[in-house]
């Protein structure tokens, strides 16, 4: 294992010599100085490595958060506050919204302090500072270390890295594995818990285009909101308290209004989340034929039943919003996935790949007896393992498909702790919990929509995975209604203590253990828990098993090809680890005659305006600043600009990241990808992989002329 953790250095350093210069990669901050900042200066950076990353001085790592845990944002200004995408805080804009206040389509825009608004268990992480701690990880492990004492090893000397990290200084810390296992980075942060909300643009400008627009190039989307931290009174996290002051950052982004154009250096500044760059064809197959399809048509039936209702009365709009949008882009994604993969020829290329892998390993009879049976120990496990994880994904899918289901797995968990006669003490501390929550679920429920995607979640099931795969239970119940899922949802959706506020709390409020056998007449109850209970004893212990294999093969195996590509330079796939990506602002082919250019204006708003529909109507504000042409400061060359393209290499969790021009200043916010190329999580095609941000231009031109709320400005450095 050491001998990986030297080989995989040797290969980075030989890479680096070749003088590559393709726009892929996620590298991480720490090795910039090593890897990356001459060709990052080359590409027309005029900082530092340090100006990035630096634990003796403020620099950009100290104002780049991950935001929620699944997003990025930025410090934008010296009292704290942080501008992130509009989807990233769309939750928390959706849980203030209601009828009488339904800041979703108005928009919400705090002009004080006092009117920021709170947002319990959000957080914003900053990260202190990246160690490789590879040799410390794999401390007295050898190549005659059993699987198992090395796996407790690892997991004793991780925990002693941390403990050791954290000692004495209130921050967080982890160990995380980089190139599938073959070398380890603590990561040490510092996490805030008091964000409180405070600006948003209407849906019809921060959602413009809806999840029609969504993936997709030409972009008209003001994809972003604001939000601001608060810290104790010694400028460390605090839980939230009215006496709590904004947090005075290290380092916050300047602003710049000079614009961009086309061939311009970008860098992108954030936490994206998973990618597979170096996976066997048999991962890409199992994704491309099996898993994405399934998953694809199952959704594709829950957004079309959410749609129908959602534009028919407005607080159906409001409740399944978020739900609707959470569910509607990962399947537009899986969609564009399977297209770009197949464009690429990505399954054949990897295949190529392997069989010349193979012959290489086969002319060396010490890498044949390392690694000569790699492939055909791989094609074995991705037989059990596609089918495995079909029905896990699937099963866990369709059986959380109607929320009432969801809180009936909840029930579940509960009933388990008075079956078992736990502590009362904690019962009655989750009954309480569960009581509370329950106004919260209730709040974003609607029967009569459940019931409609209880009975298409069950038809799916007995439609999309085989019997001998299928819950014993549902079959029962599925006979005893003669797969009239309609049917049998109109009876027990009318008496499920679930499916309403008053009865839910009601039984919840005196269960007992003599309520045991009423709850288990539900059929809803019947079929969350026995979903459970089957995934838990028939499926997750082999998959963890299958999981274990894949990872000992995956480490091998990208040992393996760092050994036979030694000009190659390789970088750590995504793993929700702070990241540095850089390219330009450049424009691209979308298919035979059609180019489309890097950016994207106000007037492309209006020429989409349509009242009718509720993603494209324009708000009248919006057309009366652009009837009056008035853009003040932020317009270049007599348009505002709205969204721009670049070649960063992005993936999910980089929305809300810094788009960063040459002298280190703000000039968007990463949210998207291009269509054409989202395929790049496993297939990154320099031609079409784009990313897609908004312009800060955009943004300000709406905080300050369109809502009114110029005053944010003046914390902010702003460069003309």
């Amino acid at each position: 294992m050491k001998y990986r953790f030297l080989l995989a250095g040797a290969v980075l350093t030989l890479a680096m010599q070749t003088g590559l210069r393709a726009d892929e990669g996620m590298w991480i901050p720490l090795l910039i100085e090593k890897y990356n900042i001459k060709l990052m200066q080359e590409k027309g950076f005029k900082l530092t490595a340090e100006d990035i990353y630096s634990v003796n001085k403020a620099c950009m790592k100290d104002a780049v958060v991950h935001f929620g845990g699944g997003c990025t944002g930025e410090v934008i200004s010296s009292d704290g506050l942080i501008i992130t995408n509009h989807h990233c805080g769309y939750s928390q804009i959706q849980q203030h919204s209601s009828l009488e206040h339904d800041y979703l389509t108005d928009g919400f825009w705090a002009m004080s302090a006092a009117e920021e608004l709170p947002n319990p268990g959000l957080t914003v992480t900053f990260l202190k500072r990246i160690e490789d701690v590879t040799q410390k990880v794999l401390e007295g492990i050898t190549g005659n270390t059993g699987e198992n004492e090395r796996n407790a090893k690892i997991s004793s000397n991780i925990d002693a890295i941390v403990r050791e990290a954290v000692r004495g200084t209130g921050y967080a810390a982890a160990v995380r594995p980089f190139y599938m296992g073959n070398q380890y980075f603590l990561i040490v942060n510092e996490i805030f818990r008091d964000v409180r909300l405070v600006g948003a643009p209407p849906s019809a400008i921060g959602k413009f285009g809806g999840e029609t627009d969504n993936w997709m190039w030409p972009r008209h989307t003001g994809d972003f909101s604001l939000f601001r931290i608060y810290a104790g009174q010694d400028n460390r996290p605090a839980e939230y308290s009215a006496g709590n002051t904004p947090y005075k950052p290290a380092w916050f982004f300047p602003i710049s209004l000079r614009g961009i154009k086309e061939g311009d250096f970008t860098m992108v500044f954030g936490y994206p989340g998973v990618t597979y760059q170096y996976v066997p064809s048999f991962h890409i197959d199992m994704l491309r034929n099996y898993l994405n399809p399934k998953m694809i048509e199952i959704r594709t039936k829950k957004i079309e039943i959410m749609d129908e209702a959602m534009n028919s009365n407005p607080l159906v709009r409001i409740q399944y919003a978020a739900k609707k949008s959470g569910l509607a882009n990962s399947w537009k994604r899986w969609t564009g996935e399977n297209i770009g993969l197949d464009r690429m020829k990505t399954i054949d290329k990897k295949q190529q790949y392997e069989e010349k892998l193979a012959e290489w390993i086969n002319a060396d009879s010490e890498r044949t007896g390392e690694y000569g049976t790699i492939f055909q120990r791989y094609a074995k496990l991705y037989e059990s393992l596609r089918e495995y994880i079909v029905i896990n994904n699937c099963t866990n899918e369709i059986f959380r498909g109607a929320d009432a289901l969801t809180l009936a797995a909840a029930m579940q968990q509960f009933a388990e702790m008075i079956i078992n006669r736990e502590d009362p003490v904690q019962i009655e501390q989750v009954r309480q919990y569960m009581l509370n929550g329950s106004t919260e679920f209730y709040k974003n429920y609607n029967s009569g929509i459940d019931k409609k995607l209880f009975a298409a979640v069950m038809t799916l099931y007995g439609e999309s995975i085989e019997p001998k795969w299928q819950i014993p239970e549902y079959v029962q119940i599925k006979n005893s209604c003669r797969g009239n899922f309609e049917a049998l949802a109109d009876r027990v959706f009318s008496k499920s203590v679930y499916t309403d506020e008053a009865r839910f709390k009601a039984f919840l409020g005196k269960f007992n253990e003599s309520h045991i056998s009423k709850l288990e007449k539900d059929p809803l109850y019947l079929l969350a828990s026995a979903a459970a209970d089957y995934l838990d004893t028939k499926v997750t212990p082999e998959l963890d098993r299958l999981f274990s294999e894949q990872q000992k093969l995956n480490t091998t195996y990208m040992s393996l090809q760092m050994k036979y590509e030694t000009g190659r330079l390789f970088y750590p796939d995504a793993n929700s680890t702070i990241r540095v990506a850089y390219g330009a602002v450049k424009g691209y082919f979308s298919k035979d005659a059609v180019y489309y250019t890097h950016l994207t204006t106000l007037k492309g708003i209006m020429e989409k305006d349509n009242p009718a529909v509720y993603d494209y109507d324009v708000p009248d504000r919006l057309k009366e600043l652009y009837r009056l042409k008035d853009y003040g400061r932020y317009a270049h060359d007599g348009e505002i600009p709205v969204c721009f393209i670049a070649s960063n290499h992005t993936t999910g969790g980089n929305s809300g990241s810094p788009v960063i021009n040459a002298d280190g200043h703000l000039i968007g916010v990463n949210f998207d990808r291009a269509w054409e190329g989202v395929a790049s999580d496993m297939a990154f095609n320099p031609e079409q992989s784009r990313n897609i941000s908004l312009d800060i231009r955009y943004a300000l031109f709406i905080i300050d002329k369109f809502a009114g709320a110029g005053y944010l400005m003046n914390t902010m450095k702003i460069v003309e």
